[in-house]
């Protein structure tokens, strides 16, 4: 005997809430990767880079778990409206952890070719950046998480700030690799950690514009709303 309409449409709503379970512990493994990625590099820490590398592996997989987990989802119950923006911005917010995951990685190589480098002190607009990036990351999927349309945009709004600290320590290290030939490759290094971290600030613009999509049904891009 198959279930009441009722019954399935309950089942349907737990999965839902499975899912947001299962991308919100895989955003909690993306930001945890770009915390030690970054305390790797602060702290000088090989330790806490290799942590990070392994641990890839663990975010993919969660990737491919929410994705298997979608493709049902839509093969048995046949979303519409609301539910159906739901899993098809729940695809898109895994991929862009599982490139959050793939930048922390980015940075905590960086920080291993860094461990024998003489070190250019990062500079205040480089914490600044990951600062800005990492509150971004976390609001946008707090924005995913309540349904909330309105900090979505506002997370949006806050991505010029990450671009114009990238442009500033890359002229703050420009400056340095003029007066020291001898510190350019650990320059570049940190200008990579810069283009990262400004790239994490972009897939977090992502997940919110997919939140305004998910509430309001409305593709929004970049900028395109003030």
């Amino acid at each position: 005997m198959s279930a009441s309409p009722r019954a399935a449409h309950r089942h349907f709503h737990d999965e839902l809430a499975e899912l947001k379970a299962k991308l919100l512990t895989m955003s909690g493994e993306a930001q945890e990767a770009l915390g030690q990625a970054l305390d790797s590099l602060l702290k000088r820490d090989a330790e806490y880079a290799s942590r990070v590398i392994v641990g890839d592996r663990a975010i993919d997989a969660l990737e491919l778990e929410i994705e298997e987990t979608v493709i049902d989802l839509l093969a048995t119950q046949q979303p519409m409206a609301r539910d159906l923006r739901l899993l098809v911005a729940a695809t898109k917010i895994a991929n862009d952890l599982e490139r959050v995951g793939d930048h922390a990685v980015n940075i905590a190589q960086s920080a291993e070719r860094l461990l024998g480098a003489r070190m250019v002190a990062p500079e205040p607009e480089l914490l600044e950046m990951a600062r800005q990036a990492r509150a971004m990351l976390s609001g946008a999927l707090d924005a995913f998480v309540r349904g909330d349309a309105a900090l979505g945009r506002e997370i949006c709004r806050r991505d010029d700030s990450v671009d114009a600290l990238n442009r500033s320590v890359f002229r703050i290290l420009l400056t340095h690799m003029m007066e020291d030939p001898h510190i350019i490759g650990a320059a570049m290094d940190l200008f990579l950690v810069s283009r990262n971290l400004e790239r994490v600030a972009d897939l977090a613009t992502n997940i919110a514009e997919d939140v305004v999509f998910v509430v309001e049904g409305k593709t929004i891009k970049h900028h395109a709303e003030g």
